[in-house]
């Protein structure tokens, strides 16, 4: 006889409780956190701004209906939309992410956890302009700081330990279940209302990782996060409903995401939520590149002035190897044709060319324009990628979290220039003293773009300032970005 399955609804799984515990209970007591989460508000927001230049990004931009206009709803910064706040969420998120230039994190999944700013940002100031117009006080910009710490925390920390890309699955579904914890928190949901909402994300359909890899790879890759933190947007609303949810959505036999989506192996964990995510979040400072790449393209810069002093150029070059670590062969080591700048710059090929010929790797170096360049891909076919075990073990060291490469450059000649080796990145923990400065001026070149000098002030004078940043209304921070 057949086995029946019991049909007692079960205990939520303990993946479910322990966010949603988190999000509604812990108190974040780091001023690390705290100063690292504004670094990473004014970083993010100076990303999209960047991005603003770009008609591909731009096309995306605005409400559903176009010329709708949303009373009380939240502002996109930079732009004059005003929008519902999953659409704000939609279009924040898109532009943050566009130029690959915001935070990431590094462990057994990779991801960039500001991505989630797009769902934060937007629902704080639809809560805050909404409650202003009710007579009652709005959010602070503290609350969108303890909600960023604790989206970063909780995408980071299921990252740890288990891979959703080795088994297809994009790293946005993490957003998706971040967005939606934190921002159920926001909108006063009960413990069983985020339990419900968050079992909703892991239910939803995932997105695959198609369009990150050839030979599809393509400009998704660049709205995919947007898209997943509007969704949490639109789950956690659809739950303070009444919605129900679903239980045992991870553990289900046969229907459970484990089984369905994750080869039956239940995920693990490393640590308890807090606020360690934030606290060594890696910044992109200095290249707009895929993480992995990063060391790799500070090393191919310090090479490029070599090459001067050594009186040659690329042409020079015979063979270059890039010992690396595992992740970054698997992700970026590419060869043969490059079709579109999100192929470019998921290519460390690509973007150790770049430097190494012109000195410089900027977001306009992967479009067509720059990449028609028949230097470039003459040296592409030059480099090759061998994973060194140490790197690859130290990339996974909770202490390190080291990201190494290194070049060796062999000349036709028969010299060989000395290996240039770089293990942290300018945006790592262990480089904040150096980043940091640049970080600000990074931000401050990116508010050029769009504002006037009088705007750039205003703006500056809040962000730089902690104290004077958490005090601040959402709505009234978010209004400085209007252009």
């Amino acid at each position: 006889m057949a086995s029946h399955i019991s049909n007692v609804r079960p205990e939520p799984d303990r993946v479910l409780t322990d966010i949603a515990d988190y999000v509604l209970g812990y108190q974040i007591k780091s001023d690390l956190a705290y100063a690292a989460a504004r670094n990473c508000l004014i970083d993010t927001l100076g990303c999209g701004l960047e991005a603003l230049e770009y008609p591909a990004c731009l096309k995306l931009l605005g409400p559903i209906v176009h010329g709708t206009v949303v009373p009380n709803g939240a502002k996109v910064p930079g732009t004059q939309f005003q929008l519902d706040p999953v659409q704000a969420a939609f279009n924040i998120g898109a532009m943050i992410r566009w130029l690959d230039f915001n935070d990431t994190w590094l462990a057994a999944e990779w991801g960039h956890p500001s991505d989630n700013l797009g769902g934060i940002l937007a629902v704080a100031d639809w809560l805050s302009r909404t409650a202003v117009a009710a007579g009652r006080p709005p959010l602070t910009m503290r609350d969108v700081l303890t909600a960023m710490v604790k989206a970063h925390e909780i995408q980071g920390c299921i990252a740890l330990e288990n891979s959703f890309n080795k088994v297809g699955l994009d790293h946005v579904v993490l957003v998706k279940v971040a967005t939606t914890a934190v921002v159920a928190q926001m909108l006063g949901l009960t413990r069983d209302e985020i339990i419900n909402a968050v079992s909703l994300a892991w239910v939803d359909g995932q997105s695959l990782r198609t369009y990150r890899h050839a030979p599809n790879t393509g400009s998704r890759k660049s709205w995919a996060a947007g898209d997943a933190t509007s969704r949490g947007v639109r789950l956690a609303l659809i739950a303070k409903t009444g919605e129900m949810g679903y239980p045992s959505v991870l553990t289900a036999k046969t229907w459970g995401f484990y089984d369905v989506l994750f080869k039956g192996r239940p995920f693990e964990f490393q640590r308890r939520y807090g606020s360690y995510v934030m606290e060594n979040v890696l910044f992109k400072i200095s290249f707009p590149a895929e993480f992995h790449s990063q060391t790799g393209v500070e090393a191919a810069m310090i090479l490029h002035g070599a090459l001067k002093q050594a009186g040659k150029t690329t042409d020079d070059i015979e063979k270059i190897t890039i010992r690396t670590h595992e992740a970054c062969i698997r992700i970026i080591d590419k060869q043969g044709p490059l079709n579109n700048p999100a192929d470019r710059d998921h290519c460390i090929q690509y973007m150790v060319a770049m430097p190494l010929i012109f000195g410089r790797l900027t977001a306009a170096d992967y479009e067509d324009s720059v990449a028609s360049d028949p230097r470039i891909d003459a040296l592409r076919a030059k480099i090759v990628c061998v994973e060194d075990p140490a790197f690859t073990k130290d990339y996974h060291d909770p202490d390190k979290r080291s990201i190494a490469n290194a070049l060796t450059v062999q000349l036709k000649d028969g010299t060989t220039l000395s290996e240039v080796v770089v293990e942290y990145p300018i945006g790592h923990k262990r480089r904040r003293g150096d980043g940091i400065p640049l970080l600000e001026a990074k931000f401050r070149t990116n508010l050029a773009r769009k504002f006037p000098v009088k705007q750039q002030g205003a703006i500056l004078d809040v962000s730089l300032d902690q104290a004077k940043l958490e005090a601040m209304p959402v709505h009234e921070y978010v209004d400085l970005y209007v252009i």
